[in-house]
This record gives C-alpha cells, structure tokens and sequence, in this order.
C-alpha cells in the first residue's frame, strides 16, 4: 500500500518508530547527524518520546502528528526527534528529569523542547492538539523575539539535571542494624491498603519487589502486617482486571484503587518479576492460588512474547482498532450467546453485569476465592472449575477472532534478563524441568548474540540495524539473571559470564567521586548528563541492582573487592533507604542481607541438582547462596577439595568457614539459624 508520507523513522527497527514513519511530521531518529542539522539550520528540536504500547502516545498521533496543519508548524521551525523510550532509556531519563523538575510530574509521551546541543527548556506529557499548537507557536515566538530566554532556561534545567543524581559518600565503615528495617516499615505501614493490597491510591502499580523485600522482612522480623500486606496484595491482584483471566499475565496497571480497570498494555518487565514474587510466595506458603498465576502467566508468555529463538519480545499494546482494551472487554449478551446454560454462573462469578461494570463493557474479576464461591453456591470447587476452565477455553476462541493489540517485537537485554530470572525462579518453585530448559535457551541467546567477547553487552537484538550498546540495567539484570541461573544448574559458564560482565561494567560505568554507577558508559556518545539512577520503582534501579550483582559474586568468588562496593553503596543511601522504603525495596533486599545469618550452601557430588531441587522444595531460603558441581572441577574457592568420589555432601558455610559435610537436605536444614 502506497504511503503518502514516508519520514527517516521507515529505516528503523524498533516498532515505535515505525509507527510514526508515515507521519507527515518529519521525524527523524536520534542521531549525531540530526543533532548537528540542527545548530546548522539554528532550529529548536523537539524530543518527542514514547512507547509502543502506550495509549496516550497513540492518541497525541492521532490528534497531532497525523494533522497536516500541526506538522507543517513543526517541519518548518523544528528538528523532530522520535525516541523508543525503551530503546534509549538514557534519553528518557534525562528529559524526564527536566519534565519533573518544571511540572512535578511526568508520563509519557514525554515531549521535549531543546536547544540545537540538546539543553531543555520545557517539557510536558500528552497535549490536545490546540494546546500542543499553541506551545509550540509561543516558543517559535520567544525564539524569535527573544532567544536568550530560552538559552538562560536551558542551562538552568542543565545544571538541575546533572546535579539531582549526586550524593556525597560516607567516609566511616558502613554499619548496618536491624532497627534501621523496623523504622524503614514503621513510616511504610500508613500507605499500605490492607483491603486491596499495594499502596492505599490509584492508580496501583504492581511494584513487585515491596512484595519480595516485605517477604524477607516477616522472616526477620515475623511482622504479621508485613506478611499480610503481601498476600492481601497478591490475592487481590491475581482476582482483578489487571490479570487476564482468560489468558494469564498482568497489565502494565490499574486506573482504580482496587486492581478493576487496568491500563490494558503488558509489558515484559512486569510479568517477569509479578512471575518472580508469585513464584518466593508459592514457596514460602504453597498458596495454590499463586502457582495458577505462575502457571497461567507463563503459558502466556510462551505463547505470545516469545520468539523462536527464545527470546522474549517487550510489549503487547492497550490498544486495538482504535480503542483501550477492545480486546479484552465482554458485553453479557456475547457471554451468554457464547457460554448458553454455563453463562450464569460464569457471570456470578466473575461479577459480569449486564450494563456492565467499565464503560458498558465487562472486565472479568472475581472477589471471592473459588471455595467460598462454590460453597454458596452448592457446588462443589471441583465442579466449580471444571465449568470455568470450560467456559474460559470457549471464551478465548471467540477473543482470539477479535482484531489483535500489536505486539513490541523489540527484544531488549535487561527485560529479557528479567524474564529470564522468571523462568528459574518458577523452576525452583514447581520444578517444572521445562521451566528450566526456556531459561537456559534464552540464557544463551542473549549471551550469543548480545554479548561481545570484551565484556561488552548490547541493548537490544537488531541483526538487521545498527544495536545500541547497553544501558547498566542491562548488564545489572543480566548478571543476576545468570547468577540465579547458576544456582539451578551449577554450570559455571553463567557465573562466569556474570563476573566478566561486571569487570566491564567497573571498567566503563563506575563514578569513584559518589561510589556509584554512572547510567551509561564512558566509551558512548556522551549526552547533556551521566545519569545516576538509584531509586527502585516498577523495576529496581540499575544501581541496586548492580549493587546485589557485586555482593552475590562476591560471595561466589570470595572476592572482597565485590562486596565492599556493594557495601558502600548501600551504606551511602541508607537514609534515603530507611526513609522511602517502598521506592528503595531492591536496596533493603540487599540490606536484608546484611542482617539475616547468610550462608553458602556448597553440594557436591552427582546428586548435587537432585538434593538442591530438594531444598528449594522444603523452604524458601532467601538467604541462602548455592554453588555445587557433580564433579571434581570448578573455578570456586568453596568448592575446591570437598569432591568425594561416590559420595554426594553438603556443606553449610559462612564467610568461608564450612561445618563438616551432611548426607541429606533435612540435616543441612538444621544447620542453618534462620532468624
């Protein structure tokens, strides 16, 4: 089909882009080229930045970017710059600071206004088309009139955003104490909702490591609120609008305070690591509710975010034939048509009502569990389900006939990270060896095709473009990745691939003035600012994350130089820590870890899977760090000289120092002190 406007963005891989390729604006990828068109021509640029999944992005197109008028105004006085928020989460960061610092909040599309060398001087989020026109004839007129304006603006949001990210690092030796974890919860505990679960506001965001780090915390603490605030929230999710319960997996949110009306798109990070807590959870309570969630979710995952590679793809859209959430909502009538004589009680029980419960459509969830249900109801839970697994299955051919929302192909290295520590911890929880088998293949996929022999890792899979090099999520969520991958294989290709990959990441990102890490690397094309991320949010930060990496491999490899950065950084923050808990939960894992008695547990011998298996099977061991081998080879000094030929042992340690060596996981067991 003919087009009749073709812009730069047609060259592009990433699926965003081309969304916008056949806009009449004249888009144009990030590029130094396009850069340095600019001061040549003395234009402003304009950033405008998205993902593919994003319905307000979709929306600003529709009402701006496809208007001939609006493009014409921005072809002749801007460089229009489109940007894959995920792609180049490095130009994110840095006009999302700027928008944040003008406005006090943020969102996307995120849509920039610079000078020619990059500099913001106003940004904002989604705009009607008469406001966006009006922005941007006013700034047109400023530049004109008054140029100097602009430019004294610009390098004033410049110096806030390369100043917000620095802290000054402590000098005295880091310290840390359980009381620090007590007032951490103590100023949490008024923002839990312990009716819905997550946080008493909408709209709700998952925010999966609360619920791992609050998990921990009951083991240290046995704080009853802390554990009922993870399980009232995990329940409450998986019974929402925000599960897909026909087809398992998460949406990216929730608009309302109780998990109803999601934001329809689903995203690969969030179902990673929803995959992850539901997976910690199952072992520490066999809640049978939550091995449905892993199940269902990654047979979706399977089915439609993999590809045949094994690799996993990044998104999949809100949106189809123009509408949020077309896709997934039902009308009564259809149900009932669809499901005949087993419609009722499908409808009573997933609360459809026939005027319908979200913009005179349904969106399924339940608010009572399956038992309570099928009790009222004088049925038996067995019966009960059998009718909703077949009413389900029918539903889903039907939706599977609907216009499908796109799918993100873009495969990305920290996301597939992610998904990738999913699948091993999923593993470690129902011992599903195929679980396992889609680990190790996306494992190697992204270390084959993603990953230089210098360490050097790239961000995302684009054979046919130029790839970006990787952001420090991406080696941080790699590394531990690999790192729970070992720990379920005992195949030391991963720990060693983790520990190079974090050679690197000292060489290129490493900021020795605050004890941290950099965002980007120092042999990149340099932005305006090296951001420094370090709060956790729907995703952990790169640095704490990098943080754990360096203390797991240090324990691993008996290398102090790992663990006393990893030390540092935590102790460097700890305030902030203490006082944001919810928005540092990947820090107070790591903080967990300097108080709860950690071990290594070392098996060794051709039983060393099986028994390992065993382990994770009796308890959930968050700090406990496993290495084996079943034979007499291996690059770890914990490992060396305990091989015994025919025998399979068990070695509990700590801090090197090894008890005598067991036979079986229950006497392994009983050397540990848990809390």
């Amino acid at each position: 089909m003919s087009q009749k406007h073709t812009n730069a963005l047609a060259s592009e891989s990433s699926p965003y882009l081309l969304q916008h390729a056949h806009n009449p604006v004249n888009w144009v990828p990030w590029r130094e080229a396009f850069l340095q068109k600019a001061q040549q021509e003395n234009k402003l640029l304009i950033i405008s930045i998205g993902y593919a999944a994003c319905h307000w992005c979709h929306v600003m197109e529709r009402e701006s970017f496809e208007d001939e008028t609006v493009a014409a105004l921005m072809n002749e006085h801007f460089v229009c710059i489109k940007v894959d928020r995920e792609e180049r989460p490095d130009i994110d960061q840095i006009y999302m600071t700027a928008c944040q610092m003008l406005n006090g909040n943020g969102g996307w599309p995120l849509n920039a206004l610079a000078l020619p060398n990059g500099q913001a001087f106003y940004a904002g989020t989604y705009f009607p088309k008469e406001k966006w026109l009006q922005i941007l004839q006013f700034f047109v007129d400023v530049q004109q009139q008054n140029p100097e304006k602009i430019q004294q603006q610009a390098v004033r949001i410049t110096q806030g955003i390369r100043e917000i990210d620095w802290i000054k690092p402590k000098t005295e030796t880091p310290l840390f104490g359980i009381e620090d974890l007590d007032t951490l919860f103590e100023k949490w505990l008024p923002k839990i909702d312990f009716t819905y679960g997550g946080n008493g506001y909408a709209p709700k965001f998952p925010m999966p490591d609360n619920g791992r780090f609050l998990l921990r915390y009951y083991l240290l603490r046995q704080n009853e609120k802390a554990l009922t605030a993870v399980e009232t929230q995990l329940r409450q999710m998986a019974w929402g609008g925000i599960y897909d319960h026909l087809r398992g997996g998460f949406a990216r949110y929730a608009t309302d305070n109780t998990w109803l009306v999601p934001h329809f798109e689903k995203m690969l990070y969030d179902n990673a690591q929803l995959v992850s807590l539901y997976a910690e959870a199952y072992r520490f309570s066999k809640n049978e509710l939550y091995r449905k969630v892993i199940e269902e979710t990654l047979d979706f995952v399977a089915a439609e975010m993999t590809d045949e590679n094994g690799a996993f793809f990044a998104a999949i859209d809100a949106d189809s034939e123009g509408q949020e959430g077309k896709f997934y909502v039902w009308k009564a009538t259809e149900i009932d048509a669809i499901l005949g004589e087993d419609a009722p009680i499908f409808k009573a029980f997933y609360n459809v009502k026939n005027e319908g419960n979200w913009e005179y459509s349904n969106i399924l969830h339940q608010t009572e569990s399956l038992q309570d249900f099928a009790s009222k109801h004088g049925k038996t839970a067995e019966a009960l389900q059998s009718i909703l697994t077949n009413a389900k299955s029918r539903l889903l051919q039907v939706r599977n006939q609907r216009v499908r929302p796109l799918t993100d192909t873009k495969i990305l290295c920290a996301w597939n990270a992610l998904m990738l520590e999913a699948y091993v911890e999923a593993y470690r929880t129902l011992q599903r060896p195929e679980y396992l088998a889609i680990a190790i293949k996306n494992a190697d996929f992204v270390c084959e095709n993603m990953l230089e022999s210098s360490g050097q890792l790239w961000r995302n899979f684009a054979p046919k473009n130029k790839a970006i090099p990787a952001f420090l999520d991406d080696y941080a969520f790699l590394g531990n990745a690999l790192v729970h991958l070992y720990q379920c294989t005992f195949a030391e290709k991963y720990l060693l691939i983790a520990r190079k990959i974090t050679e690197y990441v000292l060489t290129h990102f490493y900021n020795a003035d605050g004890q941290n890490f950099f965002y980007t690397a120092d042999n990149t094309p340099q932005l305006i600012a090296r951001k420094i991320e370090t709060d956790d949010n729907v995703v952990p930060s790169s640095n704490s994350a990098m943080a754990k990496l360096l203390f797991m491999l240090g324990h691993f490899f008996s290398e102090n130089k790992y663990i006393n950065i990893a030390e540092k950084m935590l102790y460097n923050y700890r305030e902030k820590i203490i006082a944001s808990g919810a928005y540092y939960a990947n820090w107070a894992m790591l903080y967990y870890w300097q108080l709860s008695p950690l071990y290594e547990c070392a098996i060794v011998g051709e039983n060393a899977q099986a028994l390992r298996a065993q382990a994770d099977e009796a308890k959930f061991l968050p700090q406990v760090f496993f290495m084996g081998s079943s034979e007499d080879q291996s690059n770890l000094e914990n490992l060396q000289y305990k091989f015994v030929s025919g025998e399979t042992n068990i070695y509990v340690c700590q801090q090197e120092n090894c008890l005598a060596p067991v036979k079986t996981v229950a006497e392994a067991l009983a050397e540990l002190r848990f809390w």
